[in-house]
């Protein structure tokens, strides 16, 4: 594990130059540095894990998995969303398997021991001997479902596995910068695109969002966007791209293609954001399940003015699924590439279009450090 693991990995990304390079093939495709990152990114980081609006009801319950743990979310009596640990305090079995509702308990099936929608402990028949009989020095109050931290904005729910995660506020800043003016409150969920299981590294999904360099090529047919119109963002744990166009730009753009204004925004280490005048916006959901493997889901909102008919957000999710496979297959095409030696210098990255990109691997490589040593 040390030859994979160790800090020589990044020495090619440390080299000064007008034209830099980028991580080394091995940080795509290694399980070792995979681990690495749930450990050092996903177990430390504000993580999206979730959408309010899918737990609209008190009782409803959906398990996730955030660096490798499995958790769940949960609407509770006060219909706050709240996050725990999903194993019972008992034999720490995973208490839910499948999204749905719970009523007013949750129930382990191996010996129905139940916690209330507050995580806390109701019942451990028979634990004692009798069948509300307890050991000595037990008590319910101590043995309560384990919380996680859990910040909800908007629509868009945040874990943090920390002890001392940094505060939400300062999180969300740079993004709340770059988006200027515009109130997400206004925006409410259309639809959800299940993209499935897309078999690259999560980064590489990351990174083909917030670079606009491959757009006028690969999404020739699906968007309206000129390359020299892009410029990239780099705001701190904010990093991006966006194109402004002008009113005849967008009014010749081709009818079932996207040919307006629109922001590109993350924040690290996986959370994405697009906003597309005048009235929409789309919000990413990444799970990385391998080196080699991401679940992605896509929510489409729109303006809370505005009045789309079902036959409209139809052709949004139409046309948002074929740039999305435009993108899986040039994703998936590098994940293969990153296996060759060549790869093992991280390629070359444009000091003009991919400066976002650069940033996002420096907070990788930033990340990922201390534990090289």
């Amino acid at each position: 594990m040390k030859s994979v693991l160790d800090s020589a990995l990044l020495n090619h990304f440390d080299e000064v130059g007008v034209v830099a390079h980028g991580l080394p093939g091995a940080a795509y495709i290694s399980d070792d540095f995979f681990q690495l990152e749930q450990k050092q990114l996903f177990a430390t980081g504000w993580v999206l894990a979730g959408f309010a609006h899918q737990l609209a009801q008190r009782g409803d319950v959906s398990p996730l998995q955030v660096a490798g743990l499995p958790l769940l979310l949960l609407r509770d009596q006060q219909l706050q969303i709240r996050a725990f640990h999903n194993v019972c305090r008992h034999r720490n079995l995973k208490l839910v398997d499948n999204p749905g509702n719970c009523g007013k308990l949750i129930r382990c099936p191996y010996h129905s021991w139940s916690y209330d929608l507050d995580g806390a402990l109701k019942v451990a028949p028979y634990f004692g001997g009798g069948q509300k009989e307890l050991p000595e020095n037990f008590r319910y109050e101590d043995n309560g479902l384990e919380p996680v931290n859990c910040e909800v904005w908007h629509d868009w729910i945040f874990v943090n596995l920390s002890s001392q995660p940094i505060p939400f506020e300062d999180f969300l800043a740079p993004l709340k910068r770059q988006l200027g003016s515009t109130d997400v409150t206004d925006y409410r969920p259309a639809t959800m695109l299940d993209l499935g299981e897309v078999p690259c590294n999560w980064k590489l999904l990351m990174e083909n969002f917030i670079e606009p360099y491959h757009v006028q090529f690969v999404h020739k047919k699906t968007t309206e966007q000129p390359l020299e119109d892009h410029y990239t963002v780099v705001d701190e744990h904010c990093v991006g791209s966006a194109v402004e166009l002008s009113e005849e730009q967008v009014a010749n753009a081709k009818v079932g293609t996207l040919g307006v204004t629109s922001h590109y925004l993350t924040l690290f280490p996986s959370f994405i954001m697009g906003t597309y005048q005048p009235d929409q916006m789309g919000v990413y959901l990444h799970v990385p399940v391998g080196a080699d493997r991401t679940r992605q889901y896509r929510v489409i909102y729109t303006h809370k003015d505005s009045n789309y008919s079902d036959a409209q957000i139809q052709a949004l999710a139409d046309l948002w699924r074929s740039v999305h496979q435009e993108d899986h297959e040039m994703c998936i095409r590098m994940q293969q590439g990153r296996h060759s030696p060549l790869a093992a210098d991280g390629g070359l990255l444009s000091p003009h279009w991919e400066k976002s990109v650069r940033k996002f691997q420096e907070l990788i490589a930033d990340a990922v450090r201390p534990a090289l040593i």
